[in-house]
């Protein structure tokens, strides 16, 4: 006779759900909270749109003094600010590229507009570690809106089947992403190849355009191993490069957000890249991270390289991230970071801030919040950073086009 409690307890266990059932159902809900949470922080379309800025932002962004605004308002000449309380302009992004360009096509032109010229080749910066918290995306995510607000035709490429750059653009992968629109279409091995152009899309930044990603990504890293002894079969690491390439013309720079891992999408993207951008929290667990990923990265970089690939880098910096100062511990990995990798250390520190912390809530960065929403000192310190940081690396790609001494 079957012993009753061990029968009853088989039958508690066959009732009990698989743990592939829980984890599918917590996601499910996850996700659908995250796009409610969407439609509550940017109604009524639940689309972001990017605030306005000030006259005087406007005229720093542009590089002129706000009374030469203010005189090319009163003189009807390009587009008209909006007039808000007490007399405040206030001009779109898009209207502060119009004042470039006219600017520019004024008889005192003086590089307004800093589109690159025929004779420089679009800047490729692929930001890369395989270690979490590093700031990877944010410092992605930053870089790539800095050089939209500079005038720059930027396009942001999410590599990173977490999709965390996608979503920071206003893009729910599993919602908004269907099957066959990321940089999967334009790489995958099969038929239903894609041209990557069919999958750009327009941000609600100005000259910030975006392939997205989500967890199709993953199917590239399934596939290539299949067809790698296929001889005729374009080299893997130069798929990613040659779907880029096929879009360069409409761009000054692509921004690769890679995944935390070195596969085949991050080998793709640093042997499409011009330059490496390595992101690093400086403390003893990530630094030591980064180590095993420069050793691993040098060992397969090279492996590709003796199959072909083309690793020619105008510069590799090491992106200091989430940098507390009064922390001394920090002060010493910066230090000791200093002492090892010399100037390939970005002078320039991007902060700790409870400033990008708190924009990060509602799915936005730095740029995209006015400085009424924070403390003012919180704020500037902050943009002060990152202005910093991306105005380093804005002055590396002019190096590499020439238009500074090297």
């Amino acid at each position: 006779m079957p012993d009753q409690p061990q029968e009853q307890a088989r039958a508690a266990i066959s009732d009990r759900p698989s743990i592939t059932r829980i984890i599918a159902d917590d996601g499910g809900a996850l996700s659908s909270e995250l796009n409610a949470l969407r439609r509550t922080l940017f109604p009524p379309a639940s689309h972001k749109l990017l605030r306005s800025f000030s006259s005087g932002e406007a005229a720093k962004l542009i590089g002129v003094a706000d009374g030469y605004l203010r005189q090319l308002s009163l003189a009807s000449k390009g587009p008209q600010p909006e007039i808000g309380p007490g007399g405040r302009r206030s001009y779109t992004l898009g209207q502060i590229n119009e004042l470039r360009q006219l600017l520019d096509d004024g008889p005192k032109a003086k590089g307004y507009v800093p589109h690159r010229s025929g004779t420089e080749h679009c800047q490729v910066l692929a930001v890369v570690n395989f270690k979490g918290g590093s700031g990877k995306t944010t410092t992605a995510a930053h870089l790539a809106q800095y050089l939209a607000l500079r005038g720059y035709r930027v396009l942001a490429v999410d590599l990173d089947p977490q999709a965390s750059l996608t979503a920071l653009h206003g893009y729910q992968p599993e919602f908004d992403v269907g099957p066959n629109q990321t940089l999967y279409a334009a790489i995958r091995h099969d038929d239903e190849q894609r041209p990557l152009s069919e999958v750009v899309r327009k941000t609600y930044f100005p000259g910030l355009d975006l392939v997205p990603g989500n967890l199709e990504l993953m199917e590239f890293e399934h596939d290539t191993p299949r067809v790698l002894a296929d001889r005729n079969a374009e080299p893997f690491f130069g798929r990613i490069a040659t779907a880029l390439g096929s879009v360069a013309d409409d761009y000054d720079v692509m921004i690769l957000d890679c995944p935390p891992q070195l596969g085949f999408l991050t080998l793709g993207a640093l042997c499409a890249a011009t330059a490496m951008l390595v992101t690093v929290h400086p403390q003893m667990l990530d630094v030591m991270s980064m180590c095993q990923f420069l050793l691993m990265a040098s060992d397969l970089l090279g492996v590709v390289q003796e199959a072909g690939a083309d690793l020619d880098y105008d510069f590799l910096r090491y992106v200091v991230t989430r940098y507390e100062p009064s922390d001394a511990p920090q002060t010493q990995m910066v230090g000791f970071m200093r002492s090892l990798f010399r100037e390939r250390v970005l002078t320039h520190l991007m902060l700790k801030s409870t400033a990008i912390s708190d924009a990060g809530l509602s799915k936005q960065t730095l740029y995209e919040i006015g400085r009424e929403s924070f403390t003012r000192a919180t704020y500037d310190r902050a943009i002060e950073a990152l202005d910093g940081v991306n105005g380093e690396i804005e002055g590396l790609m002019h190096r590499a086009w020439g238009r500074v001494p090297a």
